[in-house]
């Protein structure tokens, strides 16, 4: 047997990274025995585990201790992060760390840095005469590049459980299925993000075509109007769908106020055509053209709006990003001061943001698909909610509660 001793410091016990720590070994296969454990007494105290992990072949331990870090374990023997140089341009050494969005240190000259920004599904690049450690993604490596390898000297700190007080998101990828109760977590929500607004933290809302359809419009524009959305990330199908209801007052053909007025895709063509025609959303608004709808209310109310593209889109509308890469690079701009995101009824854009979040960023998923929310929330362990519900009804009683001064936060 191989044996590796690790350490746990912080909150630990009500994180629950202890515990989840001690399924990983189990899960892998392997044995733990915990040689030292202390447990703080109250609320605020920190707690300590020394455990001594063994595996079957070396080469289980070092994919086993990779895992465990990821979760804020330390290997009781501290070491300098191997590097080697990438390849070539867009090439990543073999073995390379992949980071967690979790907040990341590399020790190297006997001393820690830390890793800026914190991003998933990346390169760690260390810059030796800077002394500084990024997060890089495939196409912002260079050959020659110093990249870590392996997970010696790489320290992860995982988001824990606040101690101050007690909130919404304190829970455990907390997930509200379609047949309980929403009421009181909506509730509690518009008070978090009226503390949020008073803090002058960030809300971001990123949102689909569903939003538009099901006629819950009114209602995000009713926190729009409210000041309580900061950053507006959505794709070019999303505004071309707003567009269409504020023009002819339907979104792709349908009018969700009278269940049989169709029009096919023309009343959607026309609308691409007239904002194209304007030069833009904002030259729309300044001209009249575009005179209601949830890009009105953007550009009225200075919310920064992020449209990227796809390969269906028609058009596309002026100011939409379709470059995949720039796109990206965008949406992490935009997205490095938000505090409160709120994922509504999008999957694939839910999930491209959620991975771009620091862990940090509490985080509202809302979806009537149960499997979209869970992988949307599984981002951000200790930060996250998801509603399973339509998402007019959910933006209904939030914008409620928001415009209701009875409701204290």
């Amino acid at each position: 047997m191989f044996s590796e001793t690790i350490e746990l410091r912080g909150h630990i016990i009500d994180s629950l990274i202890l515990p989840k720590v001690l399924d990983q070994i189990l899960t892998h296969g392997a044995n733990f025995k915990i040689g030292e454990i202390k447990i703080g007494k109250r609320r605020a105290d920190q707690s300590f585990a020394r455990i001594e992990v063994s595996a079957k072949t070396s080469e289980a331990l070092d994919e086993l201790i990779l895992r465990l870090r990821q979760h804020g374990a330390e290997v009781a023997e501290h070491a300098d992060a191997q590097l080697a140089a990438s390849p070539a341009d867009g090439v990543f050494p073999r073995d390379f760390y992949v980071t967690t969005n979790q907040q990341t240190f590399v020790r190297f000259d006997g001393k820690e840095i830390e890793v800026r920004p914190a991003m998933m599904n990346s390169a760690i690049a260390v810059d030796r005469k800077r002394r500084a450690a990024r997060a890089v993604k495939f196409f912002d490596v260079h050959k020659g590049d110093e990249i870590v390898v392996g997970h010696q000297g790489v320290r992860v700190v995982p988001v824990q459980r606040a101690t101050s007080r007690t909130d919404l998101f304190q829970f455990i990828n907390t997930i509200i299925d379609a047949d309980e109760p929403k009421s009181a977590i909506i509730r509690e929500l518009a008070g978090e993000l009226r503390r949020a607004h008073a803090a002058k933290g960030k809300i971001a809302v990123v949102a689909g075509p569903a939003i538009v359809r099901t006629g819950a419009s009114q209602h995000l524009v009713r926190l729009i109007e409210s000041r309580y959305v900061d950053r507006f990330f959505a794709g070019n199908a999303f505004a071309a769908y707003d567009v269409e209801r504020a023009l002819f007052g339907t979104s792709l053909g349908v009018n969700p106020d009278l269940a049989f007025a169709r029009g096919g895709h023309e009343n959607h063509m026309r609308a691409v055509n007239a904002i194209r025609e304007a030069g833009g959303i904002a030259a729309a608004v300044q001209k009249n053209i575009l005179t209601s709808g949830i890009m009105h209310a953007c550009v009225r109310h200075n919310v920064d709006i992020v449209l990227t593209g796809s390969i269906r889109d028609e058009g596309p509308i002026p100011g939409v990003t379709t470059d995949a890469i720039e796109a990206q690079k965008v949406m992490r701009e935009k997205l490095a001061d938000v505090t409160h995101a709120l994922l509504l009824a999008t999957i694939q854009h839910s999930l491209a943001v959620a991975s771009m979040l620091a862990p940090s960023v509490k985080t509202v998923c809302v979806d009537i698909d149960p499997s979209a929310v869970e992988r949307a929330v599984e981002h951000q362990p200790l930060q996250s909610i998801g509603l399973v519900t339509d998402v007019e009804p959910f933006l209904r009683e939030l914008a409620g509660y928001l415009s209701d001064s009875r409701i204290r936060d």
